[in-house]
Parts: C-alpha cells; sequence; structure tokens
C-alpha cells in the first residue's frame, strides 16, 4: 500500500496494512501455514514481536504464532507443511518448525497461573485469544494477526498500535500483577528500551523498583541471555541505565551501580559510572576494526574499571587514585561472568582486557622501547586488536588538545607495533632456538630446567629482537653455566 493510499487512515488502519505488507513481503509462505490450519478447522495468528515488528518493517526469520489447536494437532499439521519439527516444547503448548530460512513456533492459546516464588507456570490452555493476549509482557507486544479469517485480521485489545507509535512500554494490566507473574519482563523492558529506542511508562518504572528483588528467582541463564540481548542493542546505556535506577543491577550486575560512588581521579567525569557508559559507547563506536557488534569488547568496556571502588585511596592534597584497579578488576570481571555463566573462552578474553587495559598509560609520550613493544603485543596476543579498541574507548577527557594528543600518541604506538610487525612477525614471538634444540647443546634430557632455558630466551627475544642461532646458542650456553648447578 503506497503513502497516498493510507492518506487519511486511523493509526490501526495503517498497523494492519503494514503488517500485512512486511508478512507478505518478507514471509509468503505464512499463507500456507495459515492455509493448512484453517483447513484442518483451527484458528492461526502471528503474534507478539513478529507483529510488532511487522508494523516496523524488520520483520525477521522467526515467527511466532498462537492457535486454537492443541499440541498433538499442531504436530501433525507442521510435520505434513515443514521441512523438520520440534515437539520438546509440547508440555508448554509449544510446537516449533522449519521450512526454508523460516523458524516458526506455534502455542496453543495459553492462560497461565504463576507460583509466586517461580517463573514457571502452571500452563492452562484456553479457548480464546484475548485471554492469550493478556498474559503476555508488554501491550506493544499482545498484538496479533489472525491469518485463517477471510481478510486478515488485526487484534489489539490494549491499544498496542497506539503505544508503538509513542515508542512507549505499557503493561496489558497492573505492571506489578505482570512482573510478579515473570520478574523477567523487568530485564526485557531494559532491553526493549536499548533495542527500540522506547521509553517506558512511570507505572513500569515504579513497578520495576517496588519488585527488583524478584529478579532473585531468575536462573543465572536466563539472566546471561536478556543481558546479552541488552548489551548488544543498538543503545545499551538506556537500558542499563534503567537497571540500575530501579535496583536491579545490584542484584544482577552489583558491580556497575557502586561506580556511582567513585569520583574519577581526573575529574573528567561526575563519577566512573557515567564513564564506564562513556567508553561502553565509544567501544561501540569503533567496532568496525573488529568486524562488526561484538560482544567481548562491549563486556570489556562495561566492566574496565569495576576494580576502582575497591582500590580508591585519598590523596592528600585533594583528589583519589585507584592503584592497580585493574589487576583488581580483572578477578572480579572473572568472577562476576562466572556467575552470570558466561562461557570460559568468553571470560578468559575479558579478562585479560580488563588487566591490560592500563598498559598504553605507562608509553608517555612514545618513549617505549622496542623491547616494550614486544612484550605490550605478546601479552595482548590474539586479542591486540581488541586491546587497541578498549584503550582508545577509555579516553573520554573532555579537553580537545588532551585527546588529540592521546590519539596520536596510540596511532606512534599502532605504527611502531606495524613496523616491528613487519620485521620480526611479532604475533609468533618464539625463542630463536626450540625446546629440542636446547636439549641438542645442552646434552640432556627433558626436565624442567629446560622450560627454564626456554623461557630465559623468549626474554631476550623480547628485549633484544631476534638473535639469531648462533648468538641465541653462546647465550644459551652462557645461561647454562650460570644455572646448571642451581
Amino acid at each position: 500500500m503506497s503513502t497516498d493510499s493510507r492518506a487519511g487512515a486511523t493509526p490501526r488502519e495503517i498497523a494492519i496494512a503494514l503488517a500485512i505488507t512486511t508478512l507478505t513481503e518478507q514471509a509468503p509462505i505464512t499463507d500456507s501455514l495459515a492455509a493448512a490450519f484453517k483447513t484442518a478447522g483451527h484458528t492461526l495468528a502471528l503474534v507478539g514481536g513478529p507483529v510488532r515488528d511487522a508494523i516496523l518493517g524488520r520483520l525477521g526469520n522467526d515467527l511466532d504464532f498462537t492457535t486454537s489447536a492443541r499440541p498433538d494437532a499442531t504436530k501433525a499439521i507442521l510435520s505434513a507443511w515443514a521441512d523438520a519439527v520440534w515437539d520438546q516444547g509440547a508440555k508448554f503448548g509449544t510446537i516449533a518448525a522449519k521450512k526454508g530460512e523460516i523458524t516458526v513456533e506455534v502455542t496453543t492459546h495459553r492462560s497461565d497461573v504463576y507460583d509466586p516464588n517461580s517463573r514457571k507456570p502452571d500452563v492452562d490452555f484456553g479457548d480464546s485469544i484475548l485471554g492469550d493476549l493478556g498474559r503476555r509482557d508488554f501491550t506493544v507486544n499482545a498484538m496479533a494477526l489472525e491469518l485463517t479469517t477471510a481478510s486478515p485480521e488485526f487484534i489489539d485489545p490494549f491499544d498496542g498500535v497506539s503505544d508503538l507509535a509513542q515508542r512507549i512500554l505499557r503493561t496489558p494490566g497492573k505492571a506489578t500483577d505482570s512482573f510478579s507473574d515473570d520478574p523477567l519482563r523487568m530485564m526485557r523492558a531494559a532491553r526493549f528500551m536499548s533495542q527500540l529506542d522506547f521509553t517506558v511508562s512511570p507505572d513500569v518504572v515504579e513497578a520495576m523498583s517496588e519488585m527488583a528483588d524478584r529478579i532473585s528467582i531468575i536462573s543465572a541463564e536466563r539472566v546471561h541471555d536478556e543481558l546479552i540481548k541488552t548489551l548488544m542493542s543498538d543503545q545499551p546505556r538506556r537500558g542499563l541505565a534503567l537497571l540500575v535506577d530501579t535496583g536491579i543491577a545490584q542484584l544482577i550486575l552489583p558491580e556497575l551501580p557502586l561506580l556511582k560512588l567513585e569520583i574519577d581521579e581526573h575529574h573528567h567525569h561526575k563519577d566512573v559510572y557515567e564513564h564506564t557508559l562513556t567508553v561502553l559507547e565509544q567501544a561501540i563506536a569503533l567496532e568496525d576494526r573488529l568486524g562488526g557488534p561484538n560482544l567481548v569488547i562491549r563486556l570489556a568496556a562495561l566492566l574496565h574499571d569495576i576494580g576502582k571502588p575497591k582500590t580508591r585511596e585519598l590523596i592528600p592534597g585533594g583528589g583519589v587514585s585507584f592503584h592497580h584497579h585493574e589487576v583488581v578488576g580483572a578477578r572480579m570481571a572473572k568472577n562476576r561472568l562466572k556467575a552470570l555463566r558466561f562461557d570460559n573462552e568468553t571470560i578468559e578474553a575479558v579478562n585479560t582486557l580488563v588487566f591490560l587495559h592500563l598498559r598504553f598509560h605507562g608509553y608517555g609520550s612514545g618513549e617505549w622501547t622496542d623491547s616494550a613493544v614486544r612484550r605490550y603485543v605478546r601479552d595482548a596476543g590474539d586479542l591486540l586488536p581488541y586491546l587497541h579498541v578498549l584503550t582508545r574507548a577509555d579516553c573520554t577527557t573532555r579537553n580537545a588538545k588532551k585527546a588529540a594528543t592521546l590519539a596520536a600518541t596510540y596511532d606512534s604506538l599502532e605504527e611502531r607495533i606495524a613496523t616491528l610487525q613487519e620485521a620480526e612477525e611479532l604475533g609468533k614471538i618464539r625463542p630463536d632456538l626450540d625446546g629440542n634444540q636446547i636439549m641438542e647443546i645442552l646434552g640432556v634430557k627433558p626436565s624442567p630446567l629446560i622450560g627454564k632455558a626456554y623461557a630465559h630466551l623468549l626474554e631476550l627475544r623480547l628485549d633484544r629482537g631476534p638473535l639469531g642461532e648462533e648468538e641465541a646458542r653462546r647465550e644459551l650456553l652462557a645461561w647454562w653455566e650460570a644455572n646448571a648447578s642451581k
């Protein structure tokens, strides 16, 4: 439908037209799915987030539907329609299937009852789509597009289309009831705020603040998933700030709100908390260096200064210092990410980046020796591009001249790394002699002493660059003479 043909149309009529157009253009196979359910005598409606996204013109390949059919009937229909079917969610009324590039989840109308001490509902199947929509998290996700009627019917009992137009998050019923049923919805509010550039209605913010403690009944795995979605959104600052302001972050990521108590030693920011969110935004702006949105660099930016509260010391005459906060922060980041069930590879990468994030500031105005540059590269390893991004993002001074100087200094460091890389293959730094050569020269069998000899040659390689085998042999023999009897 063209813009001209929509002149004078109501928001509801425009929403219907947009949703149908998006669904037809981006997921045309849903026509045959609806026909299959209709032929079997059941209803089928696109529901929830996909309806919202269809109206916004950004439909993905994962579609949610609700139906009057019970799970066994849904499975039979999908088995005849789809390329593959999964029924692991059958006890919750959900059957999943895939056809081509489209994945669908079809759920029987539900009217669940929640145990106050658990987020897992007692599933009860219903016969009305209105009851199903009433149990959803937000009004913008409580819209449906019935596909088995003569023409698609837009169902919006809570005026979600108006809230979508205003980009505001409200709950279908009382926010406290909704969050009592499923506390994870409070984190979803933060996620939608970040993903969709929404605001949150005052009653929802108030309910989140009142019920923050309810988040403690949610598993770490579910918190982990929702936190990642917020962090990987276009505007993570907005959602993170909501979690901090409502007290939820105190329970899931307590290191973040604690940063509000610490004054940056350079007095460039009201507090380290604001500095941290700025570093996160600046790291995101540099992600093209890493190939696009990147979880590791976002986590490292978010956690890089969490050691400051524990290392804060007052300086005589005014000011504060945070000596060794990178060491303390690296350990804290590792512990927090473990508690949030992150994988070991991500944990180790973030730990390393937090530990190294201050290393550049020892570079001064560019006085580092080649040995120091080699060690910088060696210690960062495969994370060197990430360290470049984090270090640059960590410069948040409002002093334009100082910011330009820091950027130029880091440019020179990267240039030196590139020069040494070309000459010495810094990414593959090894001693000039390997373990077998060391044993052959010394005439000894494998032992811990060989490892020490190898480490000695590696230190020489870092200090002096490539030695060549003959020079390395002389250095090894001299070291052996001094250390063999120890």
